[in-house]
């Protein structure tokens, strides 16, 4: 098995962002956090509002990496059996054959997620969570690369389907992009109009920057990485200060906590440190739990936002030294 060092898996991460950026311009802390969840194994929930290149950013990062690419448009009358697959009776054979769904890929862009019911929603838990899934009783196989890429906007609340706590807790981060600013607004134009009018040109330039072999090692790396009992105890108590928090309903998880570990432990590797320091947790602290809190009526009344609340926590909560 191919091994990579901590600036070798630096290097191959650069690479990655620079073929993402032939694409998608600016907002590279959303590409960053996009990375450490591929590298923690975890999924992603993109939303912004519309025309903010969530799609576009799935379909870049998909395509600087050498793994499978499928896509599902999620829609109010999606059903279960068109996620996951279903077996058909085949009258030929006399016999049922499996036709997998979109779900048998690697990277999986379910785009507008929230459009679809829930019991559509539903199809995803178990293989977002155990990268199986069960069909007619049978249990199938996902490739060790699942990752799901959704994006949803939070403007239109017409025909959507809130995400159940249950489904929100299955994503690593929850990434929020917004508009760009006004040079890179400008300069994404002057690319555009340098290109034909077709939306598939804007991701053929960008080339595989790391194999599927490569992506194993820098997992192999990272798992690696051990964390001191300091940073595993902060982030506990930042978690379990969620759940104490008078503004807050519902407070996240024990899955929380370790999803955020993992995280930390993929952050310092892309900073090239085989440690992590409070700094790591911090900065993930946001993406990580937004969407994983509920927050009650006080905070609802007040007009303050999940990261406003969690901001307080992270105040509140001494760093280790």
């Amino acid at each position: 098995m191919t091994e990579l060092t901590l600036s070798q898996f630096a290097g191959r991460a650069a690479a990655l962002r620079a073929e993402i950026a032939k694409a998608f311009r600016g907002q590279t802390e959303a590409v960053d956090h996009l990375l450490i969840s591929t590298f923690a194994r975890g999924h992603c929930l993109l939303e912004g509002p519309p025309g903010t290149a969530k799609t576009l950013l799935a379909r870049s990062f998909a395509a600087a990496l050498s793994l499978s690419f499928g896509r599902i448009q999620f829609t109010p009358d999606l059903m279960p059996g068109d996620v996951l697959g279903a077996n058909l009776f085949e009258f030929a054979t006399s016999e049922f054959r499996l036709v997998k769904g979109p779900v048998f890929t690697d990277i999986l862009l379910a785009d507008e997620i929230n459009r679809a019911p829930p019991k559509t929603q539903a199809a995803l838990l178990q293989a977002m969570n155990e990268r199986v899934v069960t069909i007619d009783g049978v249990d199938h196989m996902l490739g060790a690369h699942f990752q799901v890429v959704a994006t949803q906007n939070p403007i239109e609340q017409q025909g959507t389907y809130p995400l159940p706590e249950a489904q929100n807790d299955r994503f690593l981060f929850k990434i929020l992009l917004d508009y760009p600013d006004r040079d890179v607004e400008l300069d994404i134009l002057q690319r555009h109009a340098a290109q034909p009018l077709d939306y598939g040109v804007r991701t053929q330039d960008i080339s595989p920057a790391m194999t599927a072999e490569e992506l194993n090692a820098a997992r192999a790396l990272i798992d690696s990485i051990r964390l001191d009992e300091k940073i595993l105890t902060y982030i506990l108590d930042l978690v379990r200060a969620t759940r104490e928090d008078a503004e807050i309903r519902e407070g996240a998880s024990t899955r929380a906590a370790d999803a955020i570990a993992a995280a930390v432990r993929a952050a310092a590797a892309l900073d090239g440190r085989d440690y992590a320091i409070p700094d790591d947790v911090q900065r993930l602290i946001l993406p990580a739990l937004r969407h994983r809190i509920l927050l009650g009526p006080t905070a609802e009344i007040e007009g303050r936002t999940p990261d406003d609340v969690l901001k307080g926590v992270i105040a509140r909560i001494e760093a280790p030294r």
